[in-house]
């Protein structure tokens, strides 16, 4: 036989009982906000099949999950990553009501701060009186950009925002605090 003991956290076990069915939509062009995104569902548990390209995935996946987890880099002067325009939209017309929303987004603070993450404010814009609610804001101190339609509340992003460009030391802690806070709303 096997000798020795096995101990776990029943905490863990009791988190992920109670988790909502979470899913990461995100769209990613150089592969940083796939990276971020893997980073989350790292973070929170989830598993690799809950994790969707939105560039290949139908919207009505979201049906599956009462929380989904939307991230996108921001193009260009604000624009949506290009696989986010189809999916956006047949986003906004699914079924909303009752499910919880977490935004993230990868954004340049300096090459491009008046626009800085603009693509989360995008969705989060889209979205907004469609019955969903959002959580996970994330207050904007610490951060170096100009504007953002992201930031909602004077003080506070949307969602939490990632800048790899120039603030690479700060991705990690970022998401950690990010993620602990979201365990505690979902």
């Amino acid at each position: 036989g096997i000798a020795g003991t096995f101990t776990f956290d029943r905490s863990l076990i009791k988190t992920i009982h109670e988790m909502k069915k979470t899913g990461i939509f995100y769209g990613s062009t150089t592969g940083v906000t796939e990276s971020i995104a893997e980073q989350i569902a790292s973070k929170l548990g989830i598993t690799s099949s809950d994790v969707h390209n939105v560039g290949n995935t139908n919207a009505n996946t979201i049906e599956d999950y009462e929380v989904l987890i939307l991230g996108s880099s921001t193009w260009g002067t604000g624009d949506l990553q290009d696989d986010w325009y189809d999916f956006l939209d047949t986003l906004a017309a699914c079924n909303l009501h009752g499910k919880t929303i977490a935004l993230f987004g990868c954004g340049d603070g300096c090459g491009f701060g008046g626009t800085f993450c603009d693509a989360v404010g995008t969705i989060y814009e889209k979205l907004q009186g469609l019955g969903c609610t959002f959580t996970g804001s994330v207050e904007t101190a610490g951060y170096g950009y100009d504007a953002s339609t992201a930031e909602v509340n004077n003080g506070e992003f949307v969602g939490l925002l990632i800048d790899e460009n120039n603030e690479a030391d700060k991705t990690e802690e970022r998401i950690k605090s990010w993620t602990e806070a979201l365990k505690k709303t979902l």
